[in-house]
Parts: C-alpha cells; sequence; structure tokens
C-alpha cells in the first residue's frame, strides 16, 4: 500500500486542468526511459507540462554529468541529511550513497529544480514522498539504473527492512571489497547475500586458508562471486594445487586475474590437465605459463578448446594433436589461436577439400598463428573471383598463400620474401642466437621490431662484431635499440668510421649509447665535425660523451656548442650545408 501510494505521487504528469492520474508506474519506475533533448525552440507548446531546465538555465559551472555543481552538491547534502538522520542509516554508508547515485540525484533535483534553495526544498519533499532507498544504493554499488531495475526487492522500500543484506554489504566492504564492485557481485550471484550472520566471512577466510592473500581474495571474488556460493569451489583448490606443483606460489594467480574479467575455473583446470596429457614435463608447463599467462586466464583456456577440437575435425588423431602442440605451444595462445581460426576458416570459404587445409595448417602452424590474414573476398579479387583457380595455386605453393594472404605493410619484394616459411625460421634462429627464449612475449616483440631476413639481421650483428666489438656487447645493444640492425651494413660502417675519423672515440664507446647508429648520418656528420672544430680551438673539453653531441635537441647544441665561439655559428652554417650535398 505504502509502494502504491508513493508511485502516486512520482508518476503524476499533468498534461491539462482535466489531467488525470496514471497509477500504473512503467516497470522501471523512476528513471530508466526518462530522457531528455535539450535544443533551441521548446517542442513542447504545453505550458503545465513540466520539462527541467537546461543546464545553461540554471548555472555556469556543470558537472561531468551536466548537473549544476551547486545543485548536486545541495542534493548530495540532502540526501546524506535524509539518510542518516531521518533513516538512521551509518555515517559512512550514507555518505557514500549520497556521493555515488548521480542518476538519482538528478531525478531529485528534477522535482524541485523550480526551487531555488534545491537543499531546503529536497528535506521538505522527502517529508511528504518516501523514497526507494534500494534506488541508490544499488546505484552506488556501480550498477546503472537498468541493470538494477529487476533486483528491486519487492513491497520494500526502505533499506533496514532487508537487515540480511545490509549485514552481508558491511561483511564485504570490511573485509576490503571496493563498494562500487559489490553490485556486480549482487547482480551475478545475490544469493551471497542471503547468507545468515558470520557465513559469508567464514567463506572468504577459507580462502586465505588456501595460502591466499587478503588482496588476491578481494580480486577473486569480485571477478568471480560464484566462489563464494556454497562450499569451496574445487576446480579452484584443484588449479592451486596444481600451480603449486608447478612451482608458483599461492599468490601468483592474483598478478594475472582482473576484476574486470569473469573467469571459468573448471575450463581452466581441464586446459592444464590437457597441456599434462600433451606431454609437458613440469618444467616446460612452468615455463610456458610464465612466458604466456594469457594462455590461462584468457577466456579461461577457451583457445585450446578452438585448437584441439578444429584439428580432431580436420582428421588428425588425438596423438597426432599432442605432438602437435607439443611442438608449437605458443598456438595455444589467444592471439595465435585467433589467427589459426581465421586460416581456417579462409581455406574453408574457397572450397579447398579438407585434407589439403589439414596438410598446409600443421605443416605451417607456426608462421600462420603469428600472422593475420585478409579476408577471402579480397584474395579473391586478384584471380576475378575463381576459387578454384586460387585453391590449385595454394596446393601447388603454399608459400602463395602466405605471399597473398597475409596483411602486408608493404608489397615490395624484400618484405614478402622475409614472409617466406625458410626466411622466419632462420629469423626466430638468429634471435635465439644473440639471447631470446624461443616462444617468450620479448620473442614476439622482436620478431615485429627487427627488419629482415635472419641472413641480413646476422650480417649486420657481424658488421658490428667486426668492427672491434664483443658478442655480448652487441647483443645488449641490439636489445636496447633494435632498429640498429634494420639499417644496412653499409650505412653502420659508415657511422662507425665517423666516430673514429672525426673524433678518435674508440667503438666501444657507443656500447652505452646504441641509439647513435640510429640518427641519420646527416645529423651525426655535422655535429661530430663541429665538435671537433671546437676541440682544435681549445673551445669545447676533450672527451664528451657521443650521447651529449648527438641526443641534445638542436637548440640545446647550438647554445653550447655554436655559439659558444664567435666563429661558430659560420663554421656550424657551412658544415651542415656541406653534409646536406653529400646526402
Amino acid at each position: 500500500m505504502i509502494l502504491q501510494f508513493n508511485n502516486l505521487f512520482l508518476y503524476r504528469c499533468v498534461s491539462d486542468k482535466n489531467s488525470t492520474i496514471s497509477h500504473t508506474p512503467p516497470p522501471f519506475h523512476i528513471f530508466s526511459n526518462t530522457r531528455f533533448f535539450h535544443c533551441l525552440g521548446s517542442p513542447i507548446k504545453n505550458p503545465n507540462l513540466f520539462m527541467p531546465k537546461s543546464s545553461a538555465q540554471l548555472s555556469i559551472t556543470n558537472s561531468v554529468d551536466g548537473t549544476p555543481r551547486v545543485a548536486k552538491t545541495d542534493a548530495q547534502a540532502a540526501l546524506f541529511d535524509y539518510l542518516h538522520c531521518t533513516r538512521g542509516l551509518s555515517f559512512l554508508d550514507s555518505e557514500h550513497i549520497s556521493k555515488n547515485s548521480p542518476c538519482f540525484l538528478g531525478y531529485l533535483i528534477s522535482k524541485v529544480e523550480k526551487d531555488q534553495d534545491i537543499s531546503r526544498a529536497l528535506t521538505k519533499f522527502f517529508r511528504y514522498h518516501p523514497i526507494n532507498e534500494f534506488e541508490p544504493f544499488f546505484e552506488s554499488l556501480g550498477l546503472k539504473p537498468p541493470e538494477f531495475a529487476s533486483l528491486l526487492p519487492r513491497g520494500l522500500i526502505f533499506l533496514h527492512d532487508d537487515q540480511v543484506l545490509l549485514d552481508n554489504y558491511h561483511t564485504l566492504s570490511d573485509y576490503g571489497v571496493p563498494r562500487s564492485k559489490i553490485g556486480r557481485m549482487y547482480k551475478e550471484v545475490n544469493e551471497i547475500f542471503k547468507y545468515g550472520v558470520g557465513v559469508l566471512d567464514m567463506k572468504l577466510r577459507a580462502y586465505e586458508r588456501l595460502g591466499l592473500g587478503r588482496s588476491t581474495v578481494i580480486k577473486l571474488v569480485t571477478c568471480s562471486p560464484l566462489l563464494l556460493e556454497g562450499e569451496i569451489n574445487n576446480a579452484f583448490v584443484g588449479i592451486l594445487e596444481k600451480l603449486k606443483a608447478l612451482g608458483f606460489s599461492s599468490h601468483w594467480i592474483g598478478g594475472y586475474i582482473s576484476s574486470k574479467n569473469t573467469y571459468n575455473w573448471n575450463r581452466i583446470l581441464d586446459t592444464l590437465c590437457f597441456l599434462e596429457e600433451v606431454g609437458y614435463s613440469d618444467e616446460e608447463m612452468g615455463a610456458l605459463l610464465r612466458n604466456d599467462t594469457a594462455l590461462l586466464f584468457e577466456g579461461s583456456g577457451k583457445q585450446v578448446y578452438v585448437v584441439v577440437g578444429a584439428l580432431l575435425k580436420l582428421g588428425l588423431k588425438m596423438h597426432e594433436v599432442y605432438g602437435l602442440v607439443l611442438k608449437n605451444p605458443q598456438i595455444l595462445s589467444p592471439k595465435s589461436a585467433k589467427n589459426f581460426w581465421k586460416a581456417l576458416h579462409f581455406l574453408f570459404e574457397i572450397g579447398m577439400e579438407t585434407e589439403y587445409i589439414a596438410q598446409i595448417l600443421c605443416s605451417h602452424i607456426e608462421i600462420l598463428g603469428s600472422h593475420s590474414l585478409k579476408g577471402p573476398k579480397t584474395v579473391l579479387r586478384k584471380f576475378s573471383g575463381d576459387k578454384h583457380s586460387l585453391c590449385e595455386t595454394i596446393k601447388k605453393d603454399p608459400s602463395a598463400f602466405f605471399n597473398l594472404a597475409f596483411k602486408l605493410k608493404s608489397c615490395n619484394a624484400e618484405y614478402v620474401a622475409a614472409r617466406n616459411p625458410n626466411n622466419f625460421v632462420e629469423k626466430i634462429d638468429f634471435l635465439m642466437r644473440i639471447g631470446y627464449v624461443e616462444n617468450s612475449e620479448d620473442m614476439v616483440k622482436a620478431l615485429k621490431r627487427f627488419r629482415g631476413r635472419g641472413d641480413q639481421l646476422q650480417e649486420r650483428f657481424d658488421c658490428l662484431v667486426g668492427a672491434g666489438l664483443d658478442f655480448n656487447q652487441v647483443s645488449s645493444m641490439v636489445k636496447q635499440a633494435p632498429t640498429v640492425l634494420n639499417q644496412t651494413k653499409d650505412i653502420l660502417e659508415r657511422k662507425i668510421e665517423c666516430l673514429r675519423n672525426y673524433l678518435g672515440y674508440p667503438v666501444e664507446s657507443i656500447v652505452s649509447f646504441p641509439t647513435y647508429l640510429c640518427y641519420d648520418m646527416e645529423r651525426i656528420s655535422a655535429r661530430l665535425s663541429m665538435y671537433a672544430w671546437l676541440r682544435e680551438k681549445g673551445a669545447a673539453k676533450p672527451m664528451l660523451s657521443v650521447s651529449t653531441l648527438v641526443a641534445s635537441s638542436d637548440v640545446r647544441f647550438v647554445k653550447y656548442f655554436v655559439n659558444i665561439h664567435p666563429e661558430g655559428p659560420e663554421v656550424w652554417e657551412n658544415f651542415k650545408k656541406m653534409f646536406t650535398m653529400e646526402e
């Protein structure tokens, strides 16, 4: 009865003097379907129909959501006073609700917007119009109005009428769960908010007894509140036990889960079991998971099901799938699995026979998993839409598939050649020789940064070693500045000769500053020549670092290495002109 009486006042819509009152509120009875449109000329002709004023009419200074800041502050204060002083909620609860329910505040302001004193008007409004306290409460927990519309308790409008809900809410907030995350937990598993006194706290402590820290438990229950339903989750316990057997601490899992995602613990456990069945040793599994944590936690291992299911449908036996995954573990990463699936779809789309698809995918699974493909329609344009012709081309020379279908950034011959499977393997071999770990995240990044074939990269690397640098020194340099090896051997030799001829510096002087080799010849030649001239004139210190000379900005260089000598500006201009003409 009280709720119906409340709705009678909240949903009065006056259209004329003989207006009627609607007794049937919309499903979400305050603001889920309410929209306001501001325009230069009001389309509403009826002067008695109430519409909120535009933000420009109310205040010059508005908050982010368009509500005038002064009005919003007054509304927050009035709502806090109502919840704390009138309704008896705690100070912290009242403060949090009043400061974190902007939509509900907007509704309140719209009811008293014509009044100058918002705070006083709302105090009067609360006196005669009891509000549904669950609405601002759920909004303050991080839910949007449409999300909690169906969650509002029937027949209740006061929070104290559901003391069990409040008790469990306080248990979570006191434990450290952010209040803004509790709404999602309620939406997904509201049964946990019906537990008796002490039950929810006992379930939280049960996960701590597994060796998890409080921060990890908080992350777990916010992203997967189902863990708190019923008994302790056996699948999750199984995951922890397997991770401990692989050498991971109990806290490791907390560093790779996100409260923004959801996780299927049963599927993650199945993924770990699958990797064991494939034949990985504990050391290999540990290294695999450390290098690619997304394998477990991104999609909860879904990509494993995708890849294995596709291979089985292509006619491979389970032991053949195990062998393929054992040799190419990177195919189980989310990105590689996605690329693999696209390649499979591409070949099916053009009508290739299953046996040939299986042959191509199994022979080139590594390179297909590491590159994204164009769509079939795009590639078919080069064959005038003839699928049969494209299939025959790929059957005769699978490398043609890579050249045609990969999303190339450039169509030059060198880039296409670099995508040849043999060249790709050579490139990986080179990177492994200089210290990169196979299938690691660093290896994936390096494959993108180092340009050229494996033999070209090796030639440039040997050039630096031949110049007098140690193998380990060059390895360290190219890891710090990969673009060093993206230049030709001739350019590298010229830059090293500049260092020796102009300044007489040993080649070791660039070990701590490898990016020296990345600057253009014009800049290097002009600056080193200017510094050499200053040294001859006795106007500069004799052994300044290469980074000081080359990396400083043009303004700074002119200030400290040109203008310090009367003839400096003229000499500097001559050097710039000379080396510009040479380039």
